[in-house]
């Protein structure tokens, strides 16, 4: 299984500053990820 780039507290960093407002393409901009990738953390 191939190792994430991100670890869990990065991950919930990131959901977290979407609750505060930010869109999502904004934050997936900024953090170089995909909105597939995203929406899968959100799912988890």
């Amino acid at each position: 299984m191939k190792k994430s780039r991100f670890s869990e507290e990065q991950i919930i960093a990131v959901l977290k500053e979407h609750q505060t407002g930010i869109p999502v393409a904004e934050i997936c901009r900024k953090r170089g990820i995909s909105d597939a990738t995203f929406c899968s953390w959100r799912s988890r």
